[in-house]
């Protein structure tokens, strides 16, 4: 695991700049809120406010990031004024909680800002229950929203906007369909449902700290498709949290408040957690579980006895995730991992098609190359970005299949197969589009004809046709070619795992 974290590819540095670009923003959010003169609570709301305008917000354009930013407030304000509003009504307290989590996932049939917006719902209506939201703190939680969401936009859009110097690729929508058969509405109802059950049980064990087990039901459902991933993302849930409540008996419970080693250690929990966002569930959840019992320490409460309730109250929730999507309207694990792996062969082919069609200046002798400082395929760059959000997407859909736990190797080797093989598409894709960016290299016939055999490779692993042609010839001494024709292998030794016998078992049901 920690190999995982630590050696994991960041081309250009993404996470790193995500991570530090984190910390001076909610940073600069506490900082303001309590330059303004707010209590604790204010400056811990506002801090969380900056937290997920920073964390969330994944539309493809900046201009779409800054819209989606702008609406934050405007969906969270009206939902803490429920939760404020409801604090001393129990029943239409817990009714409405139950509203938000299901508005909250059906609104990612929006996509991005949707899901953007409903996370921010509703985290907006559990920390009313984190602080004990009552209506008279309401205009000194409203400005903090406002002023955090202000300083996040002004660092990720003023001071540090890196993606107006390198696009974003387009974020990949799941596998849909209509009415019932669409993702989203069964995920709406089976978040529901998990919630509610989360919510009764959660309540028998702690009559106070019933939300753990409501929020950990909810972001066992974020970012997930199928019942297989959420089960993966259930237990890697309980795993972070373990291994975080241990983290925080050696650290946060010595701590114990004190303002400064809390900060300090506040700004490495946030770092943390968006560093390994993307690479290790188990790993940010062990990161927000300091994060959380920091804050408990601030607000005097922190104690061996909350730190077991945490655990109890996730596994709660992280059962009541499981029973909703392995009865409930369930998602299989084949559909979806299919599905990845069509888009991402595609995009295989998308980027090879920029490669063919980047331009040939005249009377340029194309032969090897390395590329001069400076050169760049603009077209190529973005799709090459996306390429690495689907794999990312494969990796998550097929997790059931190569966990530890998994109780069935035959599945579990093909699967690994299949993704050590797509992840050898991506190097080659990686390698080609720098060397394809040499005014020097290879841009005649044969790039073109390479090219089309990849796009036959893929149509035939994509449409059900024939297996793709291998070529086992020595490769090429033109780099660019040499990249491609590692390329037609590993497409052509995908056809084994791909079209086994048991291929519908690969995925599992």
């Amino acid at each position: 695991m920690l190999k995982r974290v630590f050696v994991a590819p960041d081309p250009g540095r993404a996470r790193l700049r995500f991570a530090a670009r984190a910390v001076l923003g909610i940073g600069l959010a506490v900082a303001v809120c309590l330059s303004a003169g707010y209590s604790l609570v204010g400056a811990v709301t506002g801090g969380l406010a900056a937290l997920l305008a920073l964390f969330t917000v994944t539309d493809p354009t900046v201009r779409g990031q800054a819209v989606t930013t702008v609406l934050l407030p405007a969906v969270g304000v009206p939902v803490l004024a429920v939760a404020a509003g409801l604090h001393d009504h129990p029943v239409g307290r817990d009714l409405a909680f139950l509203a938000v989590v299901g508005a909250g996932v059906y609104a990612r049939r929006w996509g991005p800002r949707g899901h953007s917006l409903g996370v921010f719902a509703f985290m907006t209506y559990y920390v009313a229950q984190f602080l004990r939201a009552t209506p008279d703190r309401l205009p000194e939680l409203y400005s903090a929203i406002a002023l955090s969401v202000l300083s996040a936009a002004l660092v990720r859009f003023g001071v540090w906007c890196y993606e107006r110097r390198l696009a974003p690729a387009a974020a990949p929508a799941p596998p849909d369909g209509t009415g019932l058969a669409r993702t989203t509405t069964r995920q709406a109802v089976q978040a529901t449902a998990g919630a509610g059950f989360a919510l009764v049980v959660g309540q028998l064990v702690s009559g106070q700290r019933w939300y753990w087990a409501v929020g950990a039901t909810w972001w066992i459902f974020v970012n997930t498709t199928s019942r297989g991933e959420t089960l993966v993302r259930g237990f890697r849930r309980v795993l972070g949290t373990v291994i975080g409540i241990a983290l925080g008996f050696l650290v946060a419970v010595p701590v114990h408040g004190a303002p400064v080693p809390t900060a300090v250690l506040v700004t490495v929990a946030v770092f943390g957690i968006f560093y390994t966002a993307a690479v290790s569930y188990t790993w940010m959840m062990l990161w927000v579980t300091l994060l959380a019992e920091l804050l408990y320490g601030l607000l005097g409460v922190l104690g061996p006895g909350l730190l077991a309730l945490r655990l109890a109250e996730t596994a709660v929730g992280a059962l009541g995730a499981a029973l909703a999507v392995l009865c409930l309207l369930p998602v299989t694990t084949h559909a979806t991992t299919n599905a990845w792996i069509q888009r991402a062969l595609r995009s295989v082919h998308a980027c090879t098609a920029e490669v063919a069609a980047y331009p040939q200046p005249p009377g340029v002798a194309r032969a090897s190359g390395i590329p001069p400082m400076g050169s760049t395929m603009a077209g190529a760059a973005p799709r090459v970005a996306e390429l690495e959000q689907l794999l990312g997407r494969v990796r998550l859909s097929v997790a059931p299949l190569v966990h530890p736990l998994n109780p069935m190797p035959a599945r579990k080797r093909r699967a690994r197969r299949v993704l050590a093989l797509l992840d050898d598409c991506a190097r080659e894709i990686r390698g080609l589009v720098a060397v394809a960016a040499d005014p020097q290299a290879c841009h005649d016939a044969r790039l073109a004809a390479a090219c089309r055999r990849v796009e036959a490779a893929v149509e035939a692993l994509t449409a059900g046709g024939a297996r793709p042609p291998h070529h086992p010839a020595e490769p090429p001494a033109e780099p660019a070619l040499a990249h491609l024709h590692g390329l037609e292998r590993a497409l052509a030794d995908l056809a084994e795992p791909l079209r086994s016998p048991s291929r519908s078992r690969l995925v599992g049901a």
